[in-house]
């Protein structure tokens, strides 16, 4: 290898001065360029731009892949250049445990069928899931990446180089000075008393090398100035580009923000479909024939957090559940025609309709959101089911539509 001992040598005297000027800064005992303020807002909002992507790319990535090996994975994976191998979402997996199990229950026993209409719902949130992930990380994660190893990058190389030219420009004015000092001195006239004559001639000749050495000084500080100048008009159009940055960030995270609604109405869509089909689907619960309260899950959510919110439970309808083979029995209401049923003398309740919900059968009420209307439930009747009753109308009417009222 050739090496170039000159220029090695002055580049090592470079750093030493940086170091040098860079060190007296520190501690005081040398002048320090400033920038004007302008400069240094840019460098301000800058730094912040960093600090935030850095944060908001980290947590979106914590967000769409919650498993830290699989993101190290990922991130190997992306350094090598080479493609991200496909991985089941967890909804898909649990979507493949409830249909494998339902084959060994038996897929036409009624917690068989169940398990395959979960299983199947959870099959397509996963699928949804996979989709936003997707598209967050082309649309919102891979422009943050590029902005921090592309553009902050470039930015942060010439704020660097400016560094270094401050620091350039500084010691030749630090130089300057020292050399016009003693100029000064070598130029002050000597005593003619207590000087020898032999001193008036290196007198002269003195000062006649320290004006050398201050005209040599200015033109270094001239031409220290004039890269310091053009360095700083670079940087600060990089940091000007800052504004684009943000406009482009926000784009970005409009796109986000519409794949993650997207993501997010689907999945209620699903398991809003999922309610009606568990809703078709015979069941047969076999319960304790003493009990006179409903299973838990046969409250809804919302009437769960407004008992908890208000203080006192609010009291659920009662219901007799059926049991298999026991004697004088209730018919399942299955049976039975709702236009026929009579509401009970006492029992009724006001309830608010949660979704909007289509019957499926005569015997069911289809329901709009928000709507009020009266329910009750009947002995035998199953303990996901009420009747329901607006005006002349009567049917059936699913339990996780509703929201109970006192």
């Amino acid at each position: 290898m050739d090496f170039n001992m000159k220029k090695l040598a002055s580049d090592a005297g470079v750093f030493f001065t940086r170091a040098v000027q860079f060190t007296e800064e520190k501690f005081g005992q040398a002048e320090k360029t400033e920038l004007d303020a302008h400069f240094e807002n840019l460098l301000a909002r800058a730094d912040c731009t960093k600090n935030w992507t850095e944060k908001i790319l980290r947590q979106t990535e914590v967000l769409l892949q919650p498993n830290p090996s699989a993101r190290v994975e990922e991130f190997l994976y992306e350094k090598l250049d080479r493609k991200v191998p496909s991985r089941v979402t967890n909804g898909e997996l649990l979507a493949q445990y409830m249909i494998e199990a339902a084959n060994d229950f038996g897929p036409n026993s009624p917690y068989g069928k169940t398990l395959i209409k979960v299983g199947e719902t959870e099959r397509r949130l996963g699928g949804a899931e996979r989709d936003f992930i997707h598209s967050a990380s082309i649309n919102f994660l891979s422009p943050l990446r590029n902005f921090l190893e592309g553009d902050w990058r470039t930015i942060s190389k010439e704020r660097r180089i400016l560094q270094n030219r401050r620091l350039d420009l500084d010691a030749c004015k630090a130089r300057l000075k020292k050399a016009k000092a003693a100029e000064a001195k070598a130029a002050a006239v000597p005593d003619f008393n207590e000087t020898r004559p032999r001193n008036y001639i290196l007198s002269a000749s003195a000062s006649a090398l320290w004006s050398d050495e201050v005209e040599k000084a200015e033109h270094e500080l001239r031409m220290a100035q004039t890269e310091f100048d053009r360095q700083a008009e670079v940087t600060r159009l990089l940091l000007e580009g800052i504004s684009s940055t943000h406009v482009n960030h926000l784009r970005c995270l409009h796109e986000f923000a519409e794949a993650q609604a997207t993501y997010y109405a689907q999945c209620y869509q699903y398991m809003l479909d999922l309610q009606k089909q568990l809703g078709r689907l015979p069941g047969t619960f076999v319960g304790n024939a003493e009990s006179t309260s409903p299973p838990p899950a046969t409250a809804s959510p919302t009437t769960i957090a407004a008992g908890a919110a208000t203080g006192p439970a609010v009291p659920i309808i009662p219901v007799v559940p059926t049991v298999i083979g026991a004697p004088n029995s209730a018919p399942a209401v299955e049976a039975l025609n709702p236009s026929d049923v009579k509401p009970p003398a006492s029992g009724t309740r006001k309830a608010r309709v949660l979704y909007d919900y289509e019957a499926s059968d005569s015997t069911e009420l289809s329901l709009l959101s928000d709507e009020m209307i009266t329910v009750y439930s009947l002995p035998g009747m199953d303990p996901d089911w009420l009747i329901g009753e607006r005006g002349n109308q009567k049917g059936k009417v699913p339990v996780t539509y509703l929201e109970l009222l006192s």
